[in-house]
């Protein structure tokens, strides 16, 4: 399946998964650093795939360690708040801002995730389509 029509799974499901109520689990307090799962399914009319959500907060400045991501996982990235600096090895250096998105291809090297801000906390949602019996979601480097 190509990424664009990934990226239209993705977005369908997290549509109908915020509509439903679905994901109710994301922390009022945006400050808390740390990574939720907060949505995990299997997607019924593509057998062996499952769509999982996982909310990513940073605190101000902070940073994740470089790693890779399943390498049977599509990715879809959305900004809840705040801004998010973002590179993947290979790619030009974004900052992405609330309410935009990305998409990272299955077995990414993410060299750069961190709060573009020294001063203000920032999440995201990490949308992941993958195999249901999937391994690591992330694998951080040495």
């Amino acid at each position: 399946m190509n990424p664009k029509k990934y990226a239209a799974i993705v977005s369908l499901g997290l549509t109908m998964a915020l509509g439903a109520g679905l994901l109710p689990a994301v922390a009022a307090d945006a400050s808390d650093s740390g990574v939720v799962e907060v949505f995990n399914h299997a997607i019924t009319n593509n057998v062996g795939k499952s769509l999982i959500a996982v909310e990513v907060n940073y605190k101000p400045g902070e940073k994740s360690p470089s790693h890779w991501h399943s390498k049977t996982a599509f990715i879809m990235a959305y900004v809840v708040s705040g801004a998010i600096r973002s590179q993947i090895e290979g790619e030009s250096v974004h900052v992405y801002e609330a309410g935009q998105t990305w998409y990272e291809n299955p077995g990414a090297h993410h060299v750069i995730s961190e709060n573009a801000s020294k001063t203000e906390p920032a999440k995201l949602l990490a949308i992941f389509v993958d195999d249901t019996t999937h391994g690591a979601l992330t694998t951080f480097d040495d």
